[in-house]
Protein backbone atom coordinates (compact mmCIF):
# COMPACT_ATOMS: atom_id res chain seq x y z
CA UNK A 1 0.00 0.00 0.00
CA UNK A 2 1.01 3.36 -1.06
CA UNK A 3 0.90 6.88 1.07
CA UNK A 4 -1.29 9.61 0.38
CA UNK A 5 0.09 13.52 0.36
CA UNK A 6 -1.99 16.31 0.81
CA UNK A 7 0.22 19.94 -0.61
CA UNK A 8 -1.42 22.63 0.36
CA UNK A 9 -0.47 26.54 0.75
CA UNK A 10 -1.93 28.44 3.45
CA UNK A 11 -2.41 32.22 5.25
CA UNK A 12 -2.01 32.33 8.63
CA UNK A 13 -5.95 32.01 9.61
CA UNK A 14 -5.72 28.81 7.26
CA UNK A 15 -7.27 30.24 3.81
CA UNK A 16 -5.99 27.58 0.83
CA UNK A 17 -8.14 29.45 -2.16
CA UNK A 18 -6.80 30.55 -5.61
CA UNK A 19 -2.68 30.51 -4.43
CA UNK A 20 -1.73 30.45 -7.35
CA UNK A 21 -3.64 33.58 -9.76
CA UNK A 22 -6.83 35.95 -9.72
CA UNK A 23 -8.22 33.27 -12.36
CA UNK A 24 -7.50 30.38 -10.38
CA UNK A 25 -10.69 30.22 -8.13
CA UNK A 26 -12.89 33.25 -8.04
CA UNK A 27 -15.72 31.72 -6.09
CA UNK A 28 -17.82 33.94 -3.97
CA UNK A 29 -15.94 37.46 -5.33
CA UNK A 30 -12.67 35.76 -3.13
CA UNK A 31 -10.44 39.03 -3.88
CA UNK A 32 -7.30 37.79 -3.11
CA UNK A 33 -6.52 35.34 -5.94
CA UNK A 34 -2.74 35.27 -6.13
CA UNK A 35 -1.63 35.59 -2.98
CA UNK A 36 1.34 33.41 -2.56
CA UNK A 37 2.80 34.91 -5.33
CA UNK A 38 4.66 37.97 -3.84
CA UNK A 39 5.87 35.31 -0.62
CA UNK A 40 7.82 32.74 -2.98
CA UNK A 41 11.47 32.31 -2.06
CA UNK A 42 14.45 29.95 -2.75
CA UNK A 43 13.70 28.16 0.17
CA UNK A 44 9.77 28.00 -0.38
CA UNK A 45 10.95 26.73 -3.98
CA UNK A 46 12.93 24.24 -2.67
CA UNK A 47 10.96 22.77 -0.23
CA UNK A 48 8.05 22.64 -2.93
CA UNK A 49 10.93 20.78 -5.44
CA UNK A 50 11.78 18.17 -2.50
CA UNK A 51 8.44 17.34 -1.75
CA UNK A 52 7.26 15.88 -4.87
CA UNK A 53 10.36 13.84 -5.48
CA UNK A 54 9.23 10.50 -5.74
CA UNK A 55 5.79 11.00 -6.99
CA UNK A 56 3.98 8.35 -9.03
CA UNK A 57 0.69 9.78 -9.36
CA UNK A 58 -1.45 12.98 -9.03
CA UNK A 59 -5.35 12.88 -7.63
CA UNK A 60 -6.96 16.04 -7.88
CA UNK A 61 -10.28 18.02 -7.83
CA UNK A 62 -12.06 19.15 -11.13
CA UNK A 63 -11.44 22.57 -10.76
CA UNK A 64 -7.52 21.93 -10.10
CA UNK A 65 -7.47 19.29 -12.93
CA UNK A 66 -8.88 21.87 -15.24
CA UNK A 67 -5.86 24.33 -14.50
CA UNK A 68 -3.45 22.07 -14.86
CA UNK A 69 -4.56 20.29 -18.12
CA UNK A 70 -4.68 23.57 -19.57
CA UNK A 71 -0.89 24.45 -18.43
CA UNK A 72 1.45 21.71 -17.58
CA UNK A 73 0.83 20.09 -21.37
CA UNK A 74 2.07 23.39 -22.90
CA UNK A 75 4.88 24.18 -20.05
CA UNK A 76 8.06 23.63 -22.31
CA UNK A 77 11.06 21.93 -20.52
CA UNK A 78 10.43 22.26 -16.43
CA UNK A 79 10.66 19.25 -13.83
CA UNK A 80 7.23 19.66 -13.05
CA UNK A 81 5.77 19.83 -15.92
CA UNK A 82 7.59 16.55 -17.15
CA UNK A 83 6.18 14.90 -13.82
CA UNK A 84 2.89 16.03 -14.18
CA UNK A 85 2.23 14.84 -17.68
CA UNK A 86 4.12 11.19 -17.08
CA UNK A 87 2.49 10.08 -14.13
CA UNK A 88 -0.71 9.38 -13.89
CA UNK A 89 -3.67 11.47 -12.66
CA UNK A 90 -7.03 10.96 -10.95
CA UNK A 91 -9.64 12.98 -11.24
CA UNK A 92 -12.34 13.44 -8.64
CA UNK A 93 -15.62 14.98 -9.95
CA UNK A 94 -19.14 14.54 -9.37
CA UNK A 95 -19.62 15.16 -13.24
CA UNK A 96 -18.76 13.04 -16.50
CA UNK A 97 -16.15 15.63 -17.60
CA UNK A 98 -13.72 14.72 -20.97
CA UNK A 99 -10.14 14.11 -19.41
CA UNK A 100 -8.46 15.19 -22.67
CA UNK A 101 -4.85 15.38 -20.57
CA UNK A 102 -2.68 12.11 -21.32
CA UNK A 103 -2.85 9.60 -18.65
CA UNK A 104 -5.76 10.96 -16.93
CA UNK A 105 -8.98 9.10 -15.02
CA UNK A 106 -11.99 9.49 -13.76
CA UNK A 107 -12.74 8.21 -10.01
CA UNK A 108 -15.88 6.34 -9.55
CA UNK A 109 -19.23 7.46 -7.75
CA UNK A 110 -17.91 6.00 -4.16
CA UNK A 111 -14.76 8.25 -3.79
CA UNK A 112 -13.52 7.02 -0.49
CA UNK A 113 -13.01 3.05 -2.11
CA UNK A 114 -11.54 4.62 -5.48
CA UNK A 115 -9.36 6.45 -3.32
CA UNK A 116 -7.95 3.32 -1.55
CA UNK A 117 -7.76 1.77 -4.96
CA UNK A 118 -5.17 4.14 -5.93
CA UNK A 119 -3.20 4.30 -2.91
CA UNK A 120 -3.23 0.54 -3.48
CA UNK A 121 -1.63 1.03 -7.29
CA UNK A 122 0.72 3.48 -6.21
CA UNK A 123 3.71 4.45 -3.65
CA UNK A 124 3.95 8.07 -3.51
CA UNK A 125 0.35 9.60 -4.38
CA UNK A 126 0.36 13.38 -4.26
CA UNK A 127 -3.04 15.70 -3.64
CA UNK A 128 -2.08 19.17 -5.09
CA UNK A 129 -4.66 22.16 -4.35
CA UNK A 130 -7.81 20.53 -4.48
CA UNK A 131 -9.86 22.20 -1.59
CA UNK A 132 -13.60 20.29 -2.35
CA UNK A 133 -11.54 17.02 -2.50
CA UNK A 134 -9.23 17.67 0.43
CA UNK A 135 -12.18 18.28 2.81
CA UNK A 136 -13.22 14.56 1.71
CA UNK A 137 -10.14 12.94 2.49
CA UNK A 138 -9.64 14.98 5.32
CA UNK A 139 -13.01 14.04 6.87
CA UNK A 140 -12.49 10.20 5.73
CA UNK A 141 -8.74 9.73 7.19
CA UNK A 142 -7.93 8.71 3.99
CA UNK A 143 -4.16 10.37 3.93
CA UNK A 144 -0.94 9.82 5.37
CA UNK A 145 0.97 12.86 5.29
CA UNK A 146 -0.46 16.39 5.20
CA UNK A 147 2.19 19.40 4.09
CA UNK A 148 1.16 23.19 4.92
CA UNK A 149 3.13 26.13 3.73
CA UNK A 150 1.72 28.67 6.41
CA UNK A 151 2.31 32.11 4.55
CA UNK A 152 2.60 35.06 6.81
CA UNK A 153 -0.60 37.24 5.71
CA UNK A 154 -4.27 36.90 7.11
CA UNK A 155 -6.94 37.57 4.27
CA UNK A 156 -10.51 37.31 6.62
CA UNK A 157 -12.46 35.12 3.97
CA UNK A 158 -11.96 32.34 1.55
CA UNK A 159 -12.29 28.52 1.09
CA UNK A 160 -10.78 26.86 4.34
CA UNK A 161 -8.41 23.88 4.93
CA UNK A 162 -10.29 22.63 7.32
CA UNK A 163 -13.80 23.95 6.70
CA UNK A 164 -17.10 23.29 8.67
CA UNK A 165 -17.65 18.92 8.85
CA UNK A 166 -13.95 18.42 9.52
CA UNK A 167 -13.82 15.55 11.91
CA UNK A 168 -11.23 14.85 15.33
CA UNK A 169 -8.68 13.79 13.61
CA UNK A 170 -4.56 13.55 15.77
CA UNK A 171 -1.78 14.41 13.91
CA UNK A 172 2.10 14.16 14.58
CA UNK A 173 4.49 16.63 13.56
CA UNK A 174 6.86 15.03 10.98
CA UNK A 175 10.28 17.53 11.24
CA UNK A 176 10.74 20.18 12.80
CA UNK A 177 8.77 23.31 11.27
CA UNK A 178 11.08 25.00 8.26
CA UNK A 179 10.89 28.76 7.72
CA UNK A 180 11.61 30.47 4.63
CA UNK A 181 13.31 34.21 4.12
CA UNK A 182 9.91 35.39 3.75
CA UNK A 183 8.49 34.31 6.91
CA UNK A 184 6.67 30.88 5.13
CA UNK A 185 6.94 28.23 7.51
CA UNK A 186 6.62 24.78 6.19
CA UNK A 187 4.47 22.47 8.57
CA UNK A 188 4.86 18.60 7.77
CA UNK A 189 2.12 16.38 9.80
CA UNK A 190 1.68 12.80 10.08
CA UNK A 191 -1.87 10.91 10.80
CA UNK A 192 -2.42 9.36 14.20
CA UNK A 193 -4.50 6.52 14.99
CA UNK A 194 -7.42 7.77 16.82
CA UNK A 195 -9.12 11.01 17.95
CA UNK A 196 -7.42 13.64 20.52
CA UNK A 197 -6.95 13.48 23.69
CA UNK A 198 -8.51 15.45 26.36
CA UNK A 199 -7.12 16.24 30.00
CA UNK A 200 -7.12 18.29 33.00
CA UNK A 201 -4.97 21.28 33.08
CA UNK A 202 -4.84 21.52 37.01
CA UNK A 203 -3.78 17.98 37.34
CA UNK A 204 -0.61 18.79 35.77
CA UNK A 205 -0.09 21.49 38.59
CA UNK A 206 2.55 21.10 41.41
Amino acid sequence: MGLIDIELFTTLDLVGQAPGGPEEDPADGFAFGGWQAPLIDEVSGAQVDAAYEGTDALLLGRRTYDIFAAYWPNAGENPFAELFNRVPKYVASRGEPELTWAGSELLGPDLPAAVREVRDRHQKVKVVGSLDLVQTLLREKLFDRLDLWVHPIVLGSGKKVFADGAVPTSLALLEPPAASPRGTVLLRYGLLAGVPATGDMSELED
